[in-house]
């Protein structure tokens, strides 16, 4: 266990070791135990945390900000059109300054390019307290921790499973990449077999693919590309199936669309999972297109997991803001 994690910004899965992590999972779990058991863990009395949003969400807002009340502190909710930074106000300055009325800063802004995540480096560079990404163009961690703390949940040990991370056709919106590329990165950390089933058009970045390959050597895991929806379902312990934009092959957003439409037939079903292992589970980081993504009788079905999944974010989160802010 490292006691040495105060102050230490989480922006990537990447930038932490395997034994940093394991102990933000210990303490996540010990944190879980403790709110089923209603003992009172106030490690973060009088702290605040400053959740600067880009953009809309659900499940991170609710989150944060009651992991921040469960631990004692306070977290502000601050939607960056309410403030000056439309006005001239820049990484820099939102460093400098929030880092000095808070004790942590935690910031959701994905814009496909780098400026959702240069922008986070550069607050965390003038900031004196943790920054923590809440979801960017490349990452998204507290989703893919919260997954790792569900599969060791429901399958045990996750060195020698096998989980597909697998493209879905989605109608709604163009989503962003950070999920499977976070994936397949935290994965491979952890010895898994770790399968990227994707249309030739939905290729993810380069040098996260190479991060991958070189996790898996370190781990003594596996990891390959696929281009076929149903092979990358047989035999997989763990079925993650969710869309994401073609960002690399096109930045045209009416292009993209007539693309995705071509795989409208990449819908996780219940012939589907029926070809998964034995116990399979099914997750999803939410929400999800119903009936184009997955169906319902998966979703709803007794393989899914998405609910349990989406708790954990509160206690990875919880265990993240113990660990680098008190």
């Amino acid at each position: 266990m490292q006691t040495n994690l105060r102050g230490k910004d989480l922006i990537s899965t990447q930038d932490w070791s395997k034994e940093e992590l394991d102990t933000l999972f210990d303490v996540a779990f010990d944190l879980k135990r403790k709110r089923a058991l209603n003992q009172p863990h106030a490690y973060l009395r009088d702290k605040v945390l400053a959740m600067l949003f880009f953009y809309s969400s659900t499940r991170t807002r609710a989150s944060f900000e009651s992991g921040m009340a469960q631990l004692g502190g306070h977290a502000q909710f601050i939607e960056s059109r309410t403030t000056q930074i439309s006005h001239g106000d820049t990484a820099k300055e939102i460093g400098e300054i929030l880092g000095r009325y808070t004790d942590g800063l935690a910031i959701r802004k994905s814009d496909w390019g780098e400026e959702g995540q240069k922008y986070l480096r550069e607050v965390a560079e003038a900031s004196r307290v943790p920054v923590l990404n809440m979801q960017c163009d490349y990452y998204h961690p507290f989703q893919i921790l919260a997954d790792m703390m569900t599969i060791m949940e429901k399958k045990g040990d996750p060195r020698g499973l096998t989980i597909n991370v697998s493209y879905a056709y989605a109608s709604s919106y163009l989503k962003p990449m950070s999920v499977p590329q976070s994936l397949i990165l935290l994965m491979t950390r952890y010895g898994m077999n770790v399968r990227l089933t994707r249309p030739p058009e939905f290729k993810l970045m380069p040098d996260i693919v190479e991060q991958a390959k070189e996790n898996a050597k370190k781990s003594r895991g596996s990891f390959e590309i696929l281009d076929d929806f149903d092979a990358g379902m047989k035999g997989a312990d763990v079925v993650y199936a969710k869309s994401w934009g073609c960002m690399l092959t096109t930045e045209d957003n009416d292009e993209a669309f007539e693309i995705g439409k071509k795989y409208t037939d990449w819908i996780t079903d219940e012939k589907r999972m029926a070809t998964a292992s034995d116990g399979a589970i099914y997750m999803h980081c939410l929400p999800a297109d119903r009936n184009i993504e997955v169906t319902d009788g998966v979703i709803d079905g007794e393989q899914s997991v998405v609910y349990d999944e989406a708790e954990n974010r509160l206690h990875a989160q919880k265990a993240a803001m113990a660990l680098t802010m008190a």
